[in-house]
């Protein structure tokens, strides 16, 4: 198709005017447009782009001359194209520029946000256009999914930390009546070994003989023996719940003024590990390699949603088959490093680069936002140390957490 046959066609010097004025000045025109940084466009009412500036072919993937003449459908994916045309009917018949902010994903498989502004033009003789300005918004979309993020998790976290406190007042009356009711078992056990003792002395009188009657019906024999294992079981129980709760507390306590504390990360790790139990319990053995670590000064809530993240990603990634997740720490200089390793699926080369990537999820749709890597990739960042990640499909993969002990040690990196 002749690309002279469109009024707006770049370079073309015998094209009719806009607005007008000649477009002897096209080539300045163009200049002009190829040096705004946005993608920027202009369609006739047959969805013709007339005009394009050199970020916009770039982002199609094509040269400018390639697009003039040419339709969304040319070059785009049937149900991307048709939103587009819709867009451009909805500027065509509006009276003020319309705004438009779609998300797009990439050949690569990565997400792009972009924000669309579209105004209708028409020329004296009543052709009409509609001009388009592109922005790329994705890093913009990515810091308020992060924020949202973050706050849905700070929110979860009060509501938890609140639970665990009204669940801890209950459990602690339970804990001290348990104690007390242990004590008085025990009386009771010493007045029934005295009865038992006194039962002899009664021998062959009717009294005897339905106390001994008595004892068969109840089983006396087999309460005394069960009772303190009943006992133990249940204070075995209570402690857990009473640890689970701790635990919660711990993991879920708010920096509401994001104020900086001396925190034991294996105890972090531990309290994690009891939260996200029923995710990894039934796919994976937890193998604990703990070396040495010093208290570190850190944000402790922010880094149980990294371990969290981490131990979670690892038990999704082991298949039917029982797996391992290996929990390593240890030091470095004036670092510490936690590594959380799994014999899972792994990760496939062309996915390596992308994976801290906000919304870049292998799993299935529904089952995970792209967010988790994110946000502890944002955290680590925050710390001042680096997360580093060896994967293999087939042979699983190994995340390590490096960040500085202290905060002088983080301001001198």
């Amino acid at each position: 198709m002749d690309c002279s046959e469109f009024p707006l066609a770049v370079g073309d010097q015998s094209a009719p005017h806009l607005a007008g004025e000649p477009l002897a000045e096209a080539g300045l025109l163009q200049a002009v447009l190829d040096a705004i940084p946005q993608s920027v466009f202009i369609k006739d009412d047959r969805h013709r782009w007339v005009l394009v500036n050199r970020t916009f072919a770039a982002a199609m993937g094509q040269a400018p001359e390639q697009l003039l003449g040419k339709t969304d459908f040319d070059f785009s994916a049937a149900d991307r194209a048709q939103r587009s045309w819709d867009e451009d009917d909805a500027a065509f018949a509006a009276d003020a520029p319309i705004s438009v902010e779609s998300r797009v994903t990439e050949p690569t498989g990565a997400s792009a946000w972009y924000l669309k502004n579209k105004q209708r033009i028409v020329l004296p003789d009543g052709t009409r256009y509609v001009v388009c300005m592109s922005n790329d918004i994705t890093r913009f979309k990515q810091a308020q999914a992060q924020v949202v993020q973050s706050e849905k998790l700070a929110s979860i976290g009060q509501l938890a930390a609140g639970v665990a406190h009204e669940i801890n007042n209950p459990i602690g009356y339970i804990f001290s009546n348990f104690a007390t009711l242990e004590k008085y078992l025990k009386d009771a056990f010493e007045m029934l070994a005295a009865y038992e003792h006194a039962e002899a002395q009664l021998a062959g009188t009717p009294a005897a003989v339905g106390l001994k009657a008595l004892r068969k019906r109840i089983e006396l024999d087999f309460l005394k023996e069960d009772i303190p294992e009943l006992m133990a079981q249940s204070r075995e129980g209570i402690e857990r719940v009473r640890k689970i709760v701790q635990d919660l507390k711990d993991f879920s306590r708010v920096d509401a003024r994001q104020e900086w504390e001396w925190a034991d990360l294996r105890k972090g790790i531990d309290s994690t590990l009891n939260i996200v139990s029923n995710e990894i319990k039934y796919k994976a053995d937890v193998v604990k390699e703990y070396g040495a670590l010093p208290e570190v000064e850190c944000l402790p809530s922010e880094l149980n949603q990294i371990f969290m993240n981490l131990l979670v990603n690892a038990a999704h990634a082991i298949g039917a088959e029982r797996g391992t997740i290996t929990i390593r720490t240890g030091v470095e200089g004036a670092d510490v490093w936690v590594e959380v390793e799994d014999n899972g699926s792994g990760i496939a080369k062309e996915n390596l680069a992308r994976i801290f990537d906000p919304f870049f999820t292998t799993k299935a749709v529904g089952q995970g936002t792209g967010l988790g890597l994110s946000l502890a990739y944002g955290i680590v960042k925050k710390h001042g140390g680096r997360i580093d990640v060896d994967s293999e499909v087939g042979r699983g993969s190994r995340f390590r957490v490096t960040i500085p002990a202290t905060r002088l040690a983080q301001q001198l990196a």
